[in-house]
């Protein structure tokens, strides 16, 4: 049950960093991808600057769009289209 729950968690936020930050369209595959790689990074980031954006659903989808957006930015970076 907890593998549906990342799945999802990590769609949605995935689906929302490449909403906000333009240009990271993915495909759905991609948006969990980057959605849950995104979460580690988020979680990883905010410790470091010592926010905590909540517990459940809410704050692990907000944590990972934030995680999101920072890959979306790298990604888009190193493979800049011309």
């Amino acid at each position: 049950m907890e593998l549906i729950v990342t799945i999802i968690i990590g769609a949605v936020a995935g689906w929302l960093g490449s909403t906000i930050y333009k240009g990271g369209d993915l495909g759905i595959i991609g948006n969990i991808i980057v959605g849950i790689v995104g979460s580690f990074v988020g979680y990883w980031l905010l410790g470091k600057l010592g926010i905590n954006l909540g517990t459940g659903w809410v704050g692990a989808i907000l944590t990972g769009a934030i995680g999101a957006i920072l890959i979306l930015f790298v990604l888009n970076l190193i493979f800049k289209k011309r």
